[in-house]
């Protein structure tokens, strides 16, 4: 028996928006969309009700507004739960403009002023990436919780580590804003999953390719050279997001290309490796293949498969023999005036994550231990691609 389900029949299902309105406002200097934020239809289901879990507002700063203008994009001015308080860039244009779009009169030069204030209860950190951790630990040191954009350590253990720490010291909530969890595909692989229609998962497969012969835009070039498996979450999302499960072990192979960000000699990080493909060991006893490209132009985007003992699903197919029909997968409501947003209509659903698991005293679905097991993943993923894909061992985390 097929419990397979088409195309045809996952868009009735899920009864995907027909766009979005806001403005993404993240274009490359040539004025080309950046890949990823292309405006994608904010899937979302038109009959659902949105059912708000608290009256209260949650005072929110914001931090960072750079060339992907992170800062606004995943709808915390529009969130009916969310006063956005407060605001900061390094750069006071950048800043200005964050503050008006964000209807937010407060501004500071820092997020290190910032995070003073006490009448902030949380941070949504959207400044470079390598930063992240210390902003995170800089914020719920000053008792705010604190959301990042990806990734949650920026090549360094250590780091991540210490956000884990922290977290721990502090009880606050952490959460990760990675986009493949509220994509379509990686969300219905969850719930099929948790439904059992998948089974025992024996392999998993994600993509993140991103062409850049130029880098975007970056504070202090940080995207220069970038070594690929150091921004590894929009592949190893296919199996964290799903299975919640940890790597375990990784071996590694990064090819060399011609672009002249990666050869070592032109990038702060020595990284010769445009295209880096991991094999990892999986704490459930499966495996998985994640690759990270910067340098094959063609299709791009964050793609990813899943097999189980039960079951496969590859994109918004599920053919196997469990009997799917009753299975809902459609992506949680949106509150009135939020819509999915770029990435695959992930930015919403993310943002409003965030704001109720606060409001509901409960863990976010990628909180801080599930972020550290995709991040530092990628990180022992390119120590590998540097020793001619030796396998080593990653470590894993829990709260």
């Amino acid at each position: 028996m097929s419990g397979g389900f088409s195309r045809r029949s996952f868009l009735k299902v899920s009864a995907w928006a027909a766009g979005a309105a806001m403005a993404r406002g993240a274009f490359a200097a040539d004025g080309a969309p950046i890949q990823g934020f292309e405006d994608t239809g904010g899937a979302r289901a038109d009959s659902a009700v949105w059912t708000p879990v608290s009256d209260r507002k949650l005072r929110v700063g914001i931090a960072g507004y750079g060339v992907c203008k992170f800062g606004a994009a995943f709808g915390f001015q529009d969130h009916p739960n969310v006063e956005v308080a407060a605001v900061t860039d390094l750069i006071p244009e950048r800043r200005d403009e964050l503050a008006k779009v964000c209807r937010c009169p407060v501004t500071y030069p820092s997020l290190e002023e910032m995070v003073k204030d006490p009448k902030l209860e949380a941070v949504f950190i959207a400044t470079d990436a390598p930063s992240h951790a210390r902003h995170c630990i800089e914020a719920m040191k000053h008792g705010k919780h604190a959301a990042t954009a990806v990734p949650a350590t920026f090549g360094s253990v250590e780091e991540g580590e210490a956000v884990l720490d922290t977290v721990k010291s502090t009880g606050l909530k952490y959460m990760m804003f990675e986009t493949t969890a509220y994509r379509d595909e990686c969300h219905a692989m969850r719930v099929l999953h948790a439904a059992g229609a998948l089974g025992d998962i024996l392999y998993t497969e994600g993509e993140y390719y991103h062409y850049m012969e130029t880098p975007i835009d970056s504070y202090k070039g940080w995207r220069i050279g970038l070594p690929p498996q150091w921004y590894p979450t929009h592949s190893n999302g296919f199996y964290s997001c799903i299975a919640g499960g940890q790597f375990t072990a990784v071996s590694c192979v990064g090819t060399k290309c011609a672009i002249k960000d990666f050869q070592p000699e032109n990038n702060p990080y020595k990284n010769p490796f445009g295209t880096e493909i991991a094999l990892f060991k999986t704490s459930d006893g499966g495996t998985a293949r994640m690759a990270v490209s910067w340098d094959t132009p063609g299709h791009h985007g964050e793609m990813g498969r899943v097999r189980g003992s039960k079951g496969a699903v590859s994109g918004v197919v599920y053919d196997g023999v469990a009997d799917v029909s009753k299975v809902d997968i459609k992506k949680p409501a949106l509150p009135p005036g939020m819509d999915g947003g770029g990435h695959g209509g992930s930015h919403g659903n993310l943002c409003n994550e965030f704001v109720t698991a606060i409001l509901q005293d409960r863990k976010p679905l990628v909180d801080a231990a599930l972020a550290l097991n995709m991040t530092v993943a990628g990180i022992i993923a390119h120590q590998s691609a540097l020793k001619d894909g030796e396998w080593m061992k990653i470590p894993q985390y829990s709260l």
